[in-house]
């Protein structure tokens, strides 16, 4: 995230991929960088630009957008969105299977994106298990039931052969299915 001083807003030069900003004094969208320097805390970085048109210098200051994409359990609670804890549910359900490592990092990818494409920077756990179990599903049957059990976390063992039952059915009619998700008609 760009910010600066006297309200200074980015712009892209359409000589050079690089960021520019519009001058504070004249408004003009094209100046040089004529200094840069991290700051002590290493969180910022302090640019001193000169206006290519009135050559007057300004200050700007570049941060890092540090808001974290976030997913709201089923209680309510919000917690941030954590890849390796995604993987980790994926390699404890695809343990002695023949699941590739990079199809695992590939559901893992896809389950970042569809937080990370969300306006509101949060999505629901059950939308992004969801995500999971179909993608998994597709790999492999066992790994998904093993994943299922515990993310749809089953009453009892009814709720349970009643999965595999559906599990069987779409297995037969060539469609995947999750619990949730409505069937084609």
């Amino acid at each position: 995230m760009l910010s600066a001083e006297c309200g200074v807003l980015p712009c892209y030069n359409a000589f050079s991929p690089q960021i520019t900003m519009k001058c504070p004094f004249c408004g003009f969208a094209n100046d040089k960088v004529v200094d840069s320097r991290e700051s002590k805390e290493a969180d910022s970085i302090r640019r001193r630009r000169e206006c290519l048109k009135c050559e007057k210098r300004f200050t700007t200051y570049e941060r890092i957008d540090e808001i974290p994409y976030m997913v709201v359990k089923k209680d309510g609670r919000r917690e941030k969105f954590d890849r390796q804890k995604v993987l980790n549910g994926l390699l404890r359900a695809c343990e002695k299977r023949p699941v590739p490592i990079s199809k695992l990092e590939q559901i893992v990818n896809e389950a970042e994106g569809f937080v990370i494409e969300s306006a509101e920077r949060e999505r629901k756990t059950s939308e992004v298990g969801e995500l999971i179990m179909n993608r998994l599903r597709r790999y492999d049957k066992v790994a998904y039931v093993r994943f299922a059990s515990v993310y749809l976390d089953f009453k009892d063992v009814q709720e349970f052969m009643a999965e595999l039952k559906d599990l069987l059915k779409t297995k037969e009619a060539g469609e995947p299915q999750t619990k949730g998700v409505a069937k084609p008609i």
